[in-house]
């Protein structure tokens, strides 16, 4: 018991918004339930002298697959938008002229067809695929993940934020007298002007799309006071201002609605979100993004824009353009699938599960949503087990400097951990493998995860490794 209340006293002393209600709220979130799973450990018996990643998790991927309850129509649009998904794009076919790969599949691979960054890099082999001639910037790597590079800085020292493509078509098959510089990297690194993003798992996103606004804003006020005390606060991506109909303004214009998408909370739709991706990651312009990010005419060897849909094809299918069959895959793609006793068994797992929420951690990773109705049934009304409660949170000391939508540059939406058993980087920079380092870099000044940090930090050795068992089992 003793040591239980010290490390009470430890995380109350680091929670200043505990001054007002003296050990309430750690006690009823970390005392008490330290003290019942102090019990399940000792039975346990193990000996674990320090907690550790388990790494990716083996076994059965659990990913990929198209969601259960698919009409056969339906499940002839996801595959067609897989295909799409996979297939490596051409510079006649509009790749480019600047661009960060040419595929989505490079990006989102593992651990199949829709996930996050693989272990080793696409986009070291294409610097110089097809007769490229760009030179590889130094924070790309062959085991390093899978990168945009975003300056946060113009010269003038306006706010930039925006994607610098890390690539460009000059010399590749197809791009005749092309000729482009790639951007000053290496000068943006020196100056720590420079940012990076890894790609955000698909799996599962058509679920996330059909949650009400009206769950996710719920969330703000969900255990307020136990948030408050602990210095929680969140927001959705919108701000109450101008003269919408709604009374809120988002990145999406004046429809008012919560963006969900992307490591801010910046796309409102799995259309954008796809629109979007193949114009800046790809540099293929299409009906959402028609116009070119960089237009030197020389450059500039496909038709404009360069995929839309086409109203002389002979069959549906043929006719939907491809960003609408990106969505199409994305919003058919099953949640992963998490497993039951790997890593560690299933007592450790259920152990870790019940720590996870006694630390506090559910407080922004929230386990569950529901969807709305849905036009496709396979949709509608369904569990969406994401573990987020998609809204944004100063990180403190992880700020990359980048504003999007009404996210400021210490915010970032609280990342599904759906899938995390098998994801091989972890933050948005993808600074490191190990999940260790990435929960306790949660922890900095002005970071609203700090008190919840300061709980897991309370753990015996064997619950902190129960707690990582559950986390590389979802």
């Amino acid at each position: 018991m003793q040591k239980i209340a010290r490390a009470v006293r430890r995380v109350a002393r680091s929670t200043s918004a505990v001054a007002s209600v003296p050990l309430l709220v750690p006690l009823a979130i970390v005392g008490v339930v330290l003290f019942r799973m102090e019990g399940v450990s000792s039975q346990v018996q193990r000996r674990v002298t320090r907690a550790q990643d388990p790494g990716v998790r083996a076994g059965a991927v659990g990913a990929g697959a198209p969601i259960a309850g698919l009409t056969a129509r339906e499940q002839d649009y996801f595959l067609a938008g897989k295909g799409e998904f996979e297939e490596a794009e051409e510079v006649d076919e509009g790749l480019g002229p600047r661009l960060n790969l040419d595929s989505c599949l490079g990006c989102h691979s593992q651990p199949a067809t829709g996930g996050t960054s693989p272990s080793v890099n696409p986009q070291v082999a294409f610097a110089t695929k097809n007769g490229g001639t760009d030179v590889l910037p130094s924070f790309i790597t062959a085991n390093g993940p899978a990168r945009e590079a975003r300056f946060v800085l113009n010269r003038d020292g306006t706010a930039d934020g925006g994607v610098h493509a890390l690539f460009t078509i000059t010399g590749r098959v197809g791009s005749g007298r092309c000729s482009l510089p790639q951007p000053d990297f290496e000068r943006q690194v020196a100056n720590r002007n420079v940012i990076f993003r890894i790609p955000t798992p698909t799996f599962g996103l058509g679920l996330v799309e059909q949650i009400p606004d009206s769950a996710i804003t719920a969330g703000i006020s969900d255990n307020g006071p136990t948030k408050s005390a602990l210095g929680i606060r969140g927001r959705a991506n919108f701000a109450v201002a101008g003269r919408t109909v709604s009374g809120q303004t988002n990145n999406n214009g004046n429809d008012g609605t919560v963006a969900r998408f992307g490591w801010k909370a910046q796309n409102k739709s799995l259309l954008l979100f796809a629109g979007e991706a193949y114009n800046v990651e790809m540099g293929i312009s299409n009906e959402l993004f028609p116009t070119e990010r960089d237009e030197t005419p020389n450059c500039l060897l496909a038709t404009h824009p360069n995929s839309i849909t086409n109203p002389e094809a002979t069959t549906t299918l043929e006719s939907v353009s491809p960003i609408e069959k990106f969505a199409f895959f994305m919003r058919l793609l099953a949640p992963p699938t998490p497993s039951r006793d790997t890593p560690g068994g299933a007592p450790s797992i259920a152990n870790g599960k019940s720590l996870f929420s006694a630390v506090g951690c559910t407080l922004c990773h929230a386990p569950s949503f529901t969807t709305g109705n849905s036009a496709i049934t396979a949709l509608r009304y369904k569990p969406v087990n994401l573990y987020s409660d998609l809204l944004l949170h100063d990180m403190g000391g992880l700020a990359d400097g980048i504003s999007q939508g009404q996210a400021g540059p210490s915010e970032f939406r609280t990342a599904p951990l759906w899938g995390l058993g098998q994801r091989i980087f972890f933050l948005h920079d993808g600074r490191t493998s190990d999940l260790v380092a990435a929960i306790r870099a949660h922890q900095s000044t002005r970071s609203e995860a700090n008190a919840v940090i300061d709980g897991f930090q309370a753990l015996s050795e064997d619950q902190k490794q129960d707690l990582l068992n559950f986390l590389r089992s979802l």
